[in-house]
């Protein structure tokens, strides 16, 4: 990997990451398979592109607004330990869910922003829909700021523009793909898409989470030892 162009490895990190969040079961994934099952390809597909452009809208105010900030002295290191600890906890709640529910809860506070964003908002076309439902998630806004402080303290993503925006634009199409990839085979099933399936790929997903989360803590104790040393 370090071998690897500074703005290809920002690209290829954006893609995994991208595509690890999108596959746990979340609103924007049950709408489509409820949507895609009732009216189509198109219309599920749609809900996917609004939902891909907020998405993106998200991940590019972390990378912008707030992972700078993150990566300053003993912030860094305190956000380094985080990033550690909200990876173990999202693989492990993925691995171990016993049904396709909702993603990760955060507050009740959080789930009032969300309907109220959604009862402002009121959308009525597919692609509407899917923008208003990331929208509303808070908790994407979240996960990006972490995992974008996370990127660039380790030097996966250089915090410079062209980093940055390579690491967004692997988001964009790992997201972008995934929705589509579900809208057609959704769409193509006929509303035979099995929970034991969704369970499967949520279970996969939270397996990869833990892959990066033992690999980061293995690099921060390395740090650690390097230091003492």
């Amino acid at each position: 990997m370090d071998d690897l162009p500074p703005i290809v490895l920002a690209g290829i990190t954006g893609l995994i990451s991208g595509l690890l969040l999108s596959i746990p079961v979340g609103p924007i994934n049950v709408t489509i398979l409820n949507e895609g099952a009732r009216k189509g390809f198109k219309w599920a597909a749609m809900i996917g592109l609004g939902a891909t452009v907020m998405e993106v809208i998200y991940c590019f105010i972390a990378f912008t607004g707030f992972a700078s900030f993150f990566t300053r002295g003993y912030i860094k290191a305190v956000m380094e330990l985080a990033s550690f600890v909200f990876m173990l906890f999202l693989g492990i709640k993925f691995v171990l869910a016993k049904s396709v529910v909702a993603p990760v809860h955060l507050s009740d506070a959080a789930d009032r922003i969300e309907e109220r964003i959604e009862t402002r908002f009121h959308p009525t076309s597919a692609f509407m829909t899917g923008l208003v439902r990331v929208l509303g998630n808070v908790g994407v806004l979240v996960f990006w700021v972490v995992l974008a402080a996370n990127f660039i303290s380790r030097e996966w993503v250089t915090p410079d523009w062209s980093g940055k925006l390579a690491c967004v634009a692997g988001v964009a199409c790992s997201v972008g793909l995934w929705f589509l990839g579900l809208s057609y085979v959704v769409s193509r099933g006929h509303g035979k898409f099995k929970e034991a399936t969704l369970l499967k790929m949520e279970r996969i997903s939270g397996v990869g989470l833990l892959a990066l989360a033992f690999v980061h803590g293995a690099t921060i104790v390395w740090q650690m030892a390097r230091h003492r040393m």
